[in-house]
Parts: C-alpha cells; structure tokens; sequence
C-alpha cells in the first residue's frame, strides 16, 4: 500500500511516501518563514519522483491534523482533501504531537512531551508514555510558569519540540532534557497511519478540519480616517 503524508502544522514542510511501513521518500525543510504554500506541491512532485511513482499509484493521504500554525494547517488541510478528492482515495489524519515522539521510544524516558510553541509563554502540549508512545495527558494549550510540571521532578523526562526552548529557562527539573530542534515530520506519521488503516479509522473528507486547537485572531485593521 502506497501512502503519501502531508506535515505542515510547524515550520517543517514535510513530505514522504512510504510502501506500507517501508520509507520510499522524504522531503523537508524547516523555515522560519513557514514555506508551506510555496514550497508543499513542489515536495509532492520530488517524493514521488525520489520514490518512482506516480501519483496515480498512491492508495491513501496522511495528514498531520495540528496542533500547530493555523495558516500551515489550512494549507495542508486543503491539500489533502484536493489528492482525496481528485484520486478518490481515503484520508488518515494523525496529531501532530505523536510524530515527534516516535525516534525516542524505548529510549530510557518516563514521559515525552512534545511542546510547541505558541507565542509568549503559551505552548501546545501534550504528554505520552516514553516506552508505549500512549497519551497520558491530552493535547492542549498551556500557559508555561514555575511551577508548571512540578509534579514531574523525580521522573526521566524528555522535552521534544520548538517551545521547549522557553520551558528549559523556568522549568525546575533536573532529571529533564530538552530537544528544541525537533519538529513534526511526515516519516514518524507512518506507524500511526497504519494502525488507523488497520481499525478503518478514516476521516470524513468533506467535513474534516485540521486539529486548530484554539481559535484563531487576526489583527483588525484601523480604519483610516482623514
């Protein structure tokens, strides 16, 4: 079975096809600029030429679901349906937070707990076992002080993620470490696209919206008075 992810929830654009659980391609790049809309269909077409396929060849679309950027979200969202509905193939849509987990699994770590970032002191979270991958906490919006993950002193802690930079400089956990140059990917989709493959866990094309989490609030323009 032939599967194309789509990860654009943070400023990694990722890109892989993978042949049941077998990596074929991936293509990605993190930009502070988030290059979502210039650069997704140009690293469509470079998978699928890195993994000789067509298109046409692909059986389902997986979708990194958010949390994340609410524009990169929109972008992968409409993409996604687009191959759905044009090559009438099913959609799998996956949270974000389980792909930056999976390299460190069975890796010594109580927990991992992805974290990104979501401006001031506000973080998109959640928390999982570090040997299972199984959520223990559920995803969320967190305001970052202190006393935040108290609880957690005397336990192997691994924090993954952009917005763990801000947690390492107030956290007071001295078992933790923290990785602040990991961003979702479309090759830890994988294994979790399977399993919902398996159970025919699959989304509702036409009504499906990414993961946004919160709502989002533009700047209002001041109307000009002369």
């Amino acid at each position: 079975m032939k599967i194309l992810y789509l990860e654009t929830s943070s400023k990694n654009c990722s890109v892989a096809i993978s042949d049941d659980e077998k990596l074929l391609c991936l293509c990605e790049e993190v930009s502070e600029n988030y290059k979502q809309s210039e650069s997704l269909h140009t690293y469509v077409e470079w998978a699928l030429e890195g993994a000789e396929i067509s298109i046409n060849e692909i059986d389902v679309i997986s979708l990194g679901k958010g949390p994340g950027s609410y524009t990169g979200l929109r972008i992968g969202a409409a993409s996604a349906k687009g191959f759905c509905f044009g090559l009438q193939k099913p959609l799998v849509a996956v949270n974000s937070m389980e792909s930056m987990i999976e390299s460190f699994l069975n890796a010594n770590y109580d927990l991992i707990i992805p974290m990104l970032d979501a401006r001031r002191m506000e973080v998109y979270t959640a928390s999982f076992d570090g040997i299972s991958g199984e959520e223990n906490s559920q995803t969320q919006a967190m305001i970052l002080d202190q006393y935040s993950y108290s609880e957690l002193r005397d336990k192997n802690v691994l924090f993954v993620g952009d917005g763990c930079a801000k947690a390492q400089e107030i956290l007071n956990l001295p078992n933790a470490e923290f990785r602040n140059d990991v961003y979702p990917s479309a090759q830890y989709l994988i294994r979790k696209t399977l399993e919902k493959i398996k159970n025919i866990d699959f989304e509702d094309i036409a009504y499906f919206e990414p993961f946004y989490l919160k709502d989002f609030h533009g700047v209002k323009k001041q109307k000009r008075e002369d």
